[in-house]
């Protein structure tokens, strides 16, 4: 079985490979992907009926004490160590405890915690704003990538922001930029340490930035709170270099832990074309690529682990996503659609290979690669 996700995998980024040269990007549509109407109801109808859909209260009320008491852990430590570089430590603990957070509000914002949808979307507002982010920014991104994933102009986790996702982008790139993109695979991970301050920074843009924002004042109100907590005691306590230290840590560690479970997810997997026309259900797996590991993937990716399952049930609470995988994973082989799970370590290779070679474009298009090889030799 093994072989054949490995395989599955190969197939899914060999879509995405050039056909025209080194910077040339192929985009999956109609064609590639053929219409399956009945696929989605029919699986949903196997899910419901299993139960997978059923709140898990129980589960998460487990997490969030679990949570709670790490969080109380790093304040004891914080207070306990007191004048000590040992406090890195507990900044890192933090960056992962937060991280942590962030996986409830994104499972609250899709409304699989509580059984009531407003309930839940207060609940949302909170923990992203614990978290130190606007949950009104990141639903807005995040309802318009689950709805089309990895489509040209409608998946807004596609487009530029530093790192270019598709060859177009990378062309266009200047200065700097241009630089940055050149070997962008190799630094993506590098570059996720500042993802932490570029959340809290697109976070608080957009909620003075915008004109209508719900909750605008709710959301400030929590994000300064949270910043106060923290950065009160940090620099009230500790010496100004080791305050500096610590709060960068803290977010290089958030920003890393962060974009380290959500980049697997789809970066390498085809890229839909604009003007394609797909059904739900082959939209949502064949862009998607889970990550296999079992329960200690399920804890360490907050769930993010069964995309695919996912991305077909959003609001399926965490504990039941590995038995919808069963479920999803059967009748794609029954109807040979391509399943695409593979390791942590290989997913990471993946996202590499895909961004090194979308980096190709920031060079010169027309520098043919075996004529700068003749030249140099």
């Amino acid at each position: 079985m093994d072989t054949q996700v490995d395989t599955a995998v190969d197939t899914e980024v060999d879509a995405t490979a050039a056909t025209l040269g080194p910077i040339r990007q192929t985009y999956s549509g109609t064609a590639e992907f053929p219409p399956m109407a009945q696929a989605y109801k029919q699986v949903s109808q196997v899910v419901r009926e299993t139960g997978l859909l059923r709140r898990a209260s129980w589960f998460y009320i487990f997490v969030a004490s679990g949570i709670a008491l790490a969080f109380l852990g790093c304040v004891t430590g914080f207070i306990l160590l007191g004048d000590s570089w040992f406090q890195l430590l507990i900044a890192g603990a933090l960056g992962i405890v937060f991280t942590q957070v962030a996986f409830l509000a994104h499972e609250a914002a899709h409304r699989q915690i509580l059984s009531a949808g407003p309930a839940n979307f207060r609940l949302a507002r909170i923990l992203a704003g614990i978290v130190g982010m606007s949950y009104s920014w990141w639903d807005s991104k995040h309802t318009k990538h689950h709805g089309n994933p990895n489509r040209v102009g409608k998946d807004p986790d596609i487009e530029v922001d530093t790192i270019s996702f598709l060859d177009t982008d990378a062309a266009q790139s200047r200065g700097l930029i241009r630089l940055i993109t050149r070997k962008q695979g190799w630094l993506f991970f590098p570059l996720l340490t500042l993802e932490g301050l570029n959340l809290h920074y697109l976070s608080v843009k957009h909620l003075v930035s915008q004109r209508a924002v719900k909750g605008r004042w709710t959301e400030l109100g929590i994000i300064a709170l949270r910043f106060a907590v923290i950065l009160v005691p940090v620099f009230l306590l500790l010496p100004l270099g080791m305050a500096f230290a610590f709060m960068g840590v803290m977010l290089a560690v958030f920003g890393v832990y962060m974009g380290a479970s959500f980049a697997p997810n789809h970066k390498g997997m085809p890229i839909i074309h604009p003007d394609a026309k797909l059904d739900f259900f082959s939209k949502q797996v064949r862009t998607s690529r889970n990550i296999s590991g079992g329960w200690w993937a399920t804890w360490l990716m907050g769930g993010l682990n069964y995309q695919v399952e996912h991305h077909l049930f959003p609001n399926m609470p965490r504990p039941h996503l590995s038995k919808a995988r069963a479920i999803v994973r059967e009748y794609c082989n029954a109807n040979s659609v391509p399943y695409t799970e593979t390791s942590l370590g290989r997913s990471y290779a993946i996202v590499i290979e895909y961004l090194n070679r979308v980096g190709l474009a920031a060079r010169d298009p027309f520098d043919c690669p075996a004529a700068a090889q003749f030249r140099r030799a």
